[in-house]
């Protein structure tokens, strides 16, 4: 049965779910739960129930899916579902809610974080692996030090590839706001990833002069 429902698309498959095949919209469930995962994770990295949200998720995919008038707009209405959910919670939770200024600096201490790591390219050398998995962290540490707004817009576009008329419809705000939040999201990384890249290249520098 997994079988026929792989040979679908997402569009198909929410035709299905429309119909009432409940096994379809199991399939779907099984298809996007590790993106759903990824993109709540991404916009609340320091929230400890993402999955507890992730089946909220599906279950307001499940009670809505019939109106969905599109069913080739399923993955953005998705991902809609996600960051709708995402600012509710945000209203729920305004003492425990990170908030800095985007003037504010982005502080990297080069330790280790609490970040879960990604699965290493298993073709790369040990090095090169270590070398990925710390730019990876200091990536991540500098994604969740940014404000929730503009942390959200640049997951979409960057993350998830939505186009910036999809961003600005999924959280509700102008295309120029969309834009200027990516771009200066886009700056306060760069801040953060340039002195870290020199000071890499600076050190194979070193090792390669025997310094």
């Amino acid at each position: 049965m997994d079988l026929m429902y792989s040979q679908m698309d997402d569009a198909e498959l929410v035709i299905e779910c429309q119909r009432g095949d409940k096994q379809a919209i199991e399939y779907l469930v099984k298809k996007h739960i590790r993106s759903v995962h990824a993109l709540l994770y991404q916009l609340a990295p320091d929230w400890n129930d993402i999955s507890d949200l992730a089946q909220e998720v599906f279950i307001r995919v499940y009670r809505g899916i019939h109106s969905l008038r599109n069913p080739k707009t399923f993955r953005s209405w998705l991902n809609q579902i996600v960051v709708n959910l995402f600012y509710d919670e945000l209203r729920k939770r305004p003492r425990r809610l990170h908030t800095v200024s985007i003037d504010a600096p982005i502080e990297y201490d080069g330790g280790d974080s609490d970040l879960v790591r990604d699965i290493p390219d298993p073709s790369l050398k040990p090095d090169e692996i270590s070398l990925v998995q710390e730019l990876d962290q200091v990536i991540k540490r500098a994604m969740a030090g940014l404000p929730e707004q503009f942390r959200t817009a640049i997951v979409l576009r960057e993350l998830h590839g939505l186009s910036y008329e999809e961003i600005a419809e999924s959280i509700g705000c102008e295309l120029g706001t969309v834009k200027s939040r990516i771009a200066r999201a886009r700056g306060r990384l760069q801040e953060v990833l340039s002195p870290y890249l020199e000071k890499k290249r600076k050190r194979a520098v070193n090792e390669f002069n025997g310094q």
